[in-house]
């Protein structure tokens, strides 16, 4: 199925859970692939592969090596695997997000696909490469995978320093989606496993020698990308401002979960309701409004807190208020934070939640 041309000429398929670019005429190539990465121009097509099999099944190798795996999945799609540079991820190529962005003469098309509810993380979280896995596994849970082609001659160390803006413009999206890390309680800055492959045509009459936020073509460059891996995230895993507006997603970075909340309700109250009950109240509160805008505030104080920006009798403060806000918009008694540090205004917050919990619990039972 072709999806679209390209500004460059190329055409855009998708098929063997896929999507293909083959060349119509020589590219220059800067990409992160495994297989023929690096800096190229001697490449005829590049592609974004599904390696899942299934829903809920994982990725696996189909040969001893990565390497030997995608020479496998470049033969399979009709393309040459000594000039071929692919990507893998989990992710459906049904969900890509096209993005095109120009100026005059000047096209950037961003080529999206990605998740980060599995393996997204922050730069410097803690990371376990060195320890082994089984050879026979393919890790690639949630990667984002971005396609950024630009109808514009580039020199070779522009096109690099298009990964760099293009990166960016990526970690950009997350933030404004409040996507947290699974690794640490910062905000993600992509996944674990994300790639990019950058494509220039030498063919255009346009030079340029710039890709940073001052130009013009790295303007374009966050203009196509923000917003298409932002939808590529809603369609693969429904990461959106809508699934964002919750008090339980904005805490979730700072481990108050369901069930943290479930054993701590259990042990202060005994099983006055049984927990799809407390379930039930739980979700219904956890999109509200006020809750929402409250969580979402005391949130950014712990991390003012750990940025050091605001010092622990700041947000202290700060959060005393929010919890007295909190507390007198649903009828509960509003705790007290008397410690300056995270765990202090966390086990505050949890404890003004149970609260309007509690209440609305007996509500239900009369």
């Amino acid at each position: 199925m072709k999806l679209c041309v390209l500004a460059t000429g190329d055409s855009v398929y998708r098929y063997y859970k896929s999507i293909v670019i083959p060349f119509e005429q020589p590219r220059k190539v800067s990409s992160t692939a495994i297989v023929n990465g690096g800096y190229r121009e001697d490449l005829t097509a590049v592609f974004n592969n599904d390696c899942n099999p299934g829903t809920g099944m994982a990725c696996t190798m189909r040969a001893p090596t990565y390497q030997e795996h995608m020479r496998i999945i470049t033969e399979e799609i009709g393309l040459d695997p000594a000039t071929t540079a692919g990507m893998g991820t989990a992710a459906s190529m049904e969900n890509v997000a096209i993005h095109t962005e120009c100026y005059e003469n000047l096209t950037v098309t961003a080529i999206v696909t990605g998740g980060v509810e599995v393996n997204g993380g922050r730069v410097g979280d803690p990371a376990d490469y060195f320890k082994p896995i089984a050879k026979s596994t393919l890790e690639k849970p949630g990667t984002i995978n971005i396609i950024l082609v630009i109808d514009a001659d580039l020199p070779p160390g522009i096109l690099n320093r298009v990964l760099v803006t293009c990166t960016e413009a990526k970690t950009a999206a997350l933030q404004e989606l409040m996507a947290g890390s699974n690794y640490s309680t910062g905000l993600a800055t992509g996944s674990g496993t994300d790639q990019t492959i950058v494509i220039a045509n030498p063919a255009s009459p346009l030079y340029l020698e710039s890709a940073g936020k001052h130009s013009k073509l790295g303007e374009l460059i966050g203009k196509a990308v923000l917003p298409a891996v932002k939808e590529a995230l809603g369609k693969q895993t429904g990461l959106s401002p809508r699934q964002q507006h919750s008090m339980l997603r904005r805490f979730k970075r700072y481990g108050i979960l369901e069930e943290n909340l479930w054993q701590a309700y259990v042990g202060n109250t005994g099983k006055v309701v049984i927990k799809p009950k407390f379930l039930d109240v739980l979700h219904q509160i956890d999109s509200d409004n006020y809750l929402v805008t409250y969580a979402a505030l005391y949130v950014h104080l712990l991390d003012e807190l750990q940025w050091e920006l605001l010092s622990g009798i700041e947000v202290r403060q700060a959060a005393n208020e929010l919890l007295t806000a909190a507390a007198t918009k649903y009828g509960v008694e509003a705790p007290v934070i008397i410690g300056t540090c995270i765990d202090s205004c966390l086990k505050a917050w949890q404890s003004v939640l149970l609260a309007i919990i509690k209440k609305k619990c007996r509500e239900l039972i009369g």
